[in-house]
């Protein structure tokens, strides 16, 4: 039996959801419910987390806050159900990169693990032949776990602004076809995945060409259109290469990826840094280490599995350049010039594969505060010889996630935004965004939250204290009792 095999019976599923609730219910100390209830600017109720981003991250920090008894929360995404996160739009691979024995958003819960719904879902014998977790079932499985758990989301919603008020932050949301809607809340979790502090970006000179010629890969591509075209990829990661053949299944004439390196990267350091010790520790270096080891992994780049060059390199109208970044660009006609480091190259087509740009000032939520936000730069001089404007331009975040001040007491109110994205990697090592980090990144975002909601509040808690005067005995004697007689 394969992954693709069809189902079981629904009866295993709902046997398995049962057994996670009871599972959660049976560790669920301590129950008590302990944040205040807090009331917002013209009597409106405050979330105490409002968490932006419904994809895995998302959801996993909002699992680790329930599981705190953190529940006044909520959820947004602007995609629809089922289409959280980039797996069913702009990640064209066919798998999940990461082995399938990976654990993420479960946080150790086996009973949550993405292998035992898989097995209730298609049966042990399909759990063992399976090689790599296809993207659909990824989808599936969060959508599943989402539910069984409870996790409060509301998708199509757009957030249009963040600004502060009173007791934490306004969040300006907008809903499809709605008027946008305000909703506060103590703490916002920025959970927006690749281009939470930024925008995708290209060279700018590609951008300069029409629209309906050139793409990123993480926009929406009508590779159908590009049916005996002739395609010029610009990169050679992972996502390179899962364009690179998505267009050559689509039916393109020629593909031709440019590298700008002597070759394209065949190690995976993000392997080599799977174990606790890295995964757990290395927000706890100093600057110093923490740069070193981030200009090491992130010059490598992401590399890519056997499977992803295969499925392109069995097409015989595809082409490897290594050595030829492209240094210009402008259309002749109808055909696009590239001016590559190899001499000139005529395409029909364009994509480029080319990252992020971190630039809070691209994220309309961010606005109010983008130039106020402290970056790497601010913060840290490298070493002679390890300079990286790159690496500087991350956000430098606090030790609980939040969005750091570059000028002290302008904007005190970041200090209620936690960013768990991929912007967090320079101070956090692998962040919400990789499966293999969750097990260790989302109990210290966590932590970082529940800290801060306690620490808010500490004045209330010990006014609490002092009114504390539940008693849990009575002094009742039985009858006959000498102390009864003695009172008699």
């Amino acid at each position: 039996m394969t992954s693709d095999a069809l189902p079981q019976t629904n009866h295993a599923l709902a046997d398995l959801t049962v057994r996670v609730r009871d599972d959660l219910d049976r560790i669920a100390h301590p129950r008590r419910s302990w944040t205040f209830r807090h009331v917002a600017p013209f009597g409106e109720a405050m979330l105490d987390v409002l968490i932006v981003g419904g994809g895995q991250s998302g959801l996993a920090a909002a699992f680790g806050l329930m599981r705190d008894e953190v529940r006044n929360i909520l959820v947004v995404d602007q995609a629809p159900r089922g289409m959280e996160g980039p797996w069913l739009s702009y990640a064209r691979m066919h798998t999940l990169r990461s082995p399938k024995d990976f654990t993420g958003p479960d946080l150790d819960i086996p009973s949550l693990t993405y292998q035992s719904w898989h097995e209730a879902k298609f049966g042990a014998e399909s759990w063992t032949a399976l090689h790599l977790i296809t993207k659909q079932h990824w989808v599936e499985y969060l959508l599943w776990l989402r539910d069984t758990v409870g996790i409060p989301v509301q998708n199509d919603t757009t957030v249009l602004d963040i600004e502060p008020c009173e007791g934490g932050l306004c969040v300006l949301l907008q809903s499809a076809g709605a008027e946008p809607v305000r909703r506060f809340a103590r703490k916002v979790v920025l959970a927006t995945g690749q281009e939470s502090l930024g925008r995708w970006s290209m060279p700018g000179f590609i951008e300069a060409l029409p629209a309906q010629v050139r793409a990123h890969t993480a926009e929406g591509i009508d590779f159908a259109a590009l049916r005996g075209k002739r395609v010029a990829v610009l990169g050679a990661g992972a996502s390179a290469f899962d364009n690179a053949a998505t267009a050559l299944e689509a039916g393109a004439g020629e593909v031709h990826l440019f590298c700008r390196r002597a070759e394209p990267q065949l190690v995976q350091p993000y392997l080599w840094l799977t174990f606790t010790g890295f995964l757990k520790h290395f927000s706890e270096l100093d600057d110093v280490w923490k740069w070193r080891f981030m200009n090491y992994i992130l010059g490598l780049r992401e590399g890519f599995p056997q499977p992803t060059w295969d499925r392109c390199a069995k097409h015989m109208n595809f082409r490897l350049h290594t050595g030829a970044g492209w240094n210009a660009a402008r259309m002749e006609g109808e055909k696009i010039l590239l001016e590559t480091a190899q001499g000139p190259f005529e395409a029909d087509y364009v994509i480029c594969a080319t990252g992020i740009e971190h630039n809070p000032a691209q994220r309309p939520e961010l606005a109010r505060a983008a130039e106020n936000i402290a970056r790497w730069e601010d913060r840290f001089t490298p070493a002679p010889g390890e300079q990286n404007s790159r690496l500087a331009a991350f956000p430098y975040l606090g030790n609980d996630y939040t969005l750091q001040e570059r000028v002290p007491g302008e904007t005190p109110w970041l200090r209620n935004i936690h960013l768990f994205s991929i912007a967090a990697t320079m101070s956090f090592g692998p962040s919400g965004s990789s499966i293999n980090a969750m097990k260790f990144s989302v109990p210290k975002l966590v932590s970082g939250v529940t800290g801060a909601l306690f620490r808010d509040d500490v004045q209330a808690y010990w006014q609490d204290l002092k009114d504390y005067d539940i008693r849990q005995a009575e002094l009742r004697w039985p009858a006959g009792h000498p102390m009864t007689l003695e009172d008699a």
